[in-house]
């Protein structure tokens, strides 16, 4: 049967992509030359600039020390890159993964582990969630995904993460497990009451004026290295006259040292083991989120490029980029867009680049620690505010909110939840919505009643009380008739059917697709009602998948090979047989016929009818 073999073919090529482990970054080294290699070193250098200080404020949303932060991206970047199939992804933390990590920490704080510890936990958790469903080639599930949920999603993480800075920018102190609508309420009374603390403030402002200047007058330049380098050669002044600094720096919050990542290993433990279940569900909403930014990244860099993405490599390349950083006591990462943009930028040739990156990190690290412990928190929160509103991406918000009225909902729920929900939860509910407005549209049928006027011709019924009473009607079905529609698909023809007077329903399913068993019940359903009141329903123009499930679902044999009709080349050919099947039960009858067309289909306007004669030679009408 050619379903069968069709079938039976796309499992052989699902199964046969299935567990391949692959490494493209050796099919490079093949081709590798000099040229290549100063390419990739160059960009290296150009991503180091930026990795250095996005890492650090990242361990300010973490609270945790810097140096984790770091590994993370020294480790995660290595080994991601051995898997990568594109030549620009890097793999690092991120401020959505950042974020969802820190109030994970937060939420577990009583869990009889410390932070570093439950950060590395759920690294290896998602290190091994992400590795397996690459294995399992999960990777093309981001094509079911809307896209209007990533932009929600991108955004909500954007406004977070403002939120979250508000108070080292205004220089007041916070609790723990703080909320969003906590943060704005506590940052407007500071503000109204003016308790802020004016040094950090200044220098809040301040690191966002010098950003600003250098992005117009020196684009080329890596504003927040320079800014921020800049502000930490001014705090380690104070410190050098021996003049009290008013304000925090780095290293108030843990001084960062230039230390090399070391193999730690992960023991497991009865405490690791019981918190299996709270953390299972954020570990695999993490992984779905670092499934929906790889697959945006390297889609949006592979247009640019040119180049052909696996991305089931892209998610084992993460999915080992984490296992490896569980291992040497980093935190969890993800695609990091800001950096794999400056990677291409910056015209990095191949992996390497960011290999390359991984070692210019380390190196950095033993001459510049020295001025990073001094970055005023404030400097930092500048920066971390202004990578939280390069987020908001205002272009594809109005797309998402322009597009369709489902695109706004689920883009507005979206949003709303990641402030209002904990950030697993608001993806989980993201989708979910996606999903429910998708299947609503799908599956809502419209039927239009048509019935022959005074003047001979076949039009649309305006009022119920110039209705005649056929006792042939043609219902014409076009669509999808899986799950979500047969309920109403059913409760629509069993309405007509209600009306005594029609003795034969005609379902006319050339159009109709994706029949299933919720479908096939309810015609078996409608079947059985008609038969107990002495009444009949025929199918014509079946197509050969319509036909194919009644036949598997022994429909056909119920209704009665006499009562299905497939279609034929003439489009008429079934609908005619069917019309002479329906005068055959009723033999002393003179039957009008009815017809039914879904409304707004294209390609049904009716043409001229009239009644009906019983004569044998009948011309049916043509739709």
């Amino acid at each position: 049967m050619p379903i069968v073999s069709e079938l039976t073919s796309d499992v052989t090529a699902l199964s046969s992509q299935m567990f391949k482990v692959r490494f493209p970054f050796l099919h490079e080294l093949r081709h590798y030359s000099w040229a290549k290699f100063r390419a990739d070193l160059l960009a290296g250098a150009t991503l180091t600039l930026v990795s250095i200080p996005q890492a650090i404020g990242f361990s300010l949303i973490l609270n945790l020390p810097p140096q984790p932060v770091i590994a993370a991206v020294i480790i995660g970047g290595f080994v991601g890159s051995l898997f990568f199939s594109s030549h620009h992804h890097v793999f690092g933390p991120t401020s959505s993964i950042s974020l969802i990590v820190a109030a994970t920490i937060a939420a577990n704080s009583a869990s009889g582990l410390a932070p570093l510890q439950l950060a590395i936990y759920l690294a290896l958790l998602i290190g091994v969630i992400q590795f397996l469903a690459g294995l399992l080639n999960f990777g093309e599930i981001t094509k079911f995904i809307s896209r209007s949920v990533v932009v929600g999603y991108s955004t909500g993480i954007g406004v977070l993460l403002i939120g979250s800075q508000l108070h080292n920018f205004l220089g007041y102190d916070v609790g723990p497990a703080q909320t969003f609508l906590t943060n704005v309420e506590q940052a407007v009374t500071h503000l109204a009451t003016l308790t802020v603390q004016p040094w950090a403030v200044v220098i809040g402002v301040l690191t966002l004026v010098i950003f600003l200047g250098l992005r117009r007058w020196r684009p080329t330049w890596p504003e927040a290295l320079i800014g921020l380098a800049l502000l930490g050669i001014v705090a380690r002044l104070f410190t050098t006259f021996d003049l009290e600094t008013p304000f925090r720096m780095v290293r108030d919050e843990g001084a960062l040292h230039a230390v090399f990542p070391a193999f730690t290993g992960f023991h497991f433990g009865a405490t690791k083991l019981q918190l299996l279940p709270e953390l299972a569900g954020t570990a695999f909403a993490i992984s779905i989120l670092g499934m929906l930014e790889a697959a945006s990244i390297t889609k949006s860099l592979a247009g640019k490029s040119g180049q052909k993405i696996e991305p089931n490599q892209e998610l084992m390349g993460m999915g080992a980029a984490n296992i490896a950083c569980a291992l040497f006591g980093a935190v969890p990462g993800s695609s990091s867009f800001s950096r794999s943009a400056v990677n291409m930028q910056s015209g990095a040739r191949t992996q390497m680049a960011s290999i390359l990156s991984s070692f210019v990190v380390l190196f950095a690290l033993l001459f510049v620690t020295p001025v990073f412990n001094y970055i005023p928190i404030a400097a930092l929160a500048a920066h971390l505010i202004r990578v939280g509103v390069k987020m908001i991406n205002r272009h594809q918000i109005r797309i998402a909110c322009r597009s369709t009225k489902s695109d706004a909902i689920v883009f507005a729920v979206t949003l709303g939840s990641c402030l209002l929900l904990k950030l697993d939860t608001a993806i989980y509910t993201g989708i979910g919505i996606a999903l429910a407005l998708f299947l609503q549209k799908t599956s809502t049928p419209t039927l239009a009643e048509y019935a022959i006027n005074p003047e001979g011709n076949l039009a649309a019924l305006q009022n119920p009380s110039q209705r005649s009473h056929p006792q042939i009607s043609i219902i014409h079905v076009e669509g999808d008739l899986y799950f979500g529609a047969a309920d109403l698909f059913q409760e629509e023809v069993r309405r007509l059917a209600e009306n005594q007077d029609i003795r034969v329903f005609i379902l006319r399913m050339k159009n109709a697709r994706h029949l299933d068993a919720s479908t096939v019940m309810a015609l078996e359903t409608l079947h059985d009602y008609l038969r107990q009141t002495n009444r009949h329903l025929l199918v014509s123009g079946s197509n050969p998948d319509v036909t194919a499930v009644l036949r598997n679902s022994g429909l056909l044999d119920q209704f009665g090979a006499e009562n299905i009709f497939p279609a034929e080349e003439n489009p008429m050919s079934a609908t005619r047989r069917a019309l002479r099947r329906a005068k055959d039960l009723l033999p002393d009858q003179k039957p009008e016929v009815r017809l039914f067309f879904e409304a707004g289909t294209p390609g049904t306007t009716p043409a001229a009818v009239a009644p009906t004669p019983a004569a044998p030679a009948a011309e049916p009408p043509r739709a």
